[in-house]
């Protein structure tokens, strides 16, 4: 019926949402502990400036398949970004 291919479309899709959320976070996660490898082992230093960074929204957002990069690769430009401003 068309209600349940709908269902299905629907369900199918809040599954990639709920996918592609998860693998941004655990990315999120490396790439703080990166930074935190760079302040001295400060997870807290590391999660401040990741959080408060122009490139962790862009990622968040979906800007240029960010999320894409490796992991070092956007720890650096973060770490970049830190330096720059401070």
């Amino acid at each position: 019926s068309v209600f349940r291919k709908v269902l299905l479309e629907r369900t199918s899709q809040k599954m990639m949402d709920d996918s592609k959320h998860i693998i941004i976070q655990a990315k999120n996660a490396r790439i703080i502990a990166i930074l935190a490898e760079k302040f001295d082992g400060s997870l807290a230093k590391a999660m401040d400036v990741f959080y408060h960074s122009a490139t962790a929204q862009m990622i968040q957002d979906g800007v240029a398949d960010l999320h894409c990069r490796s992991d070092h690769y956007l720890a650096e430009e973060i770490y970049r970004e830190y330096a720059e401003t401070s």
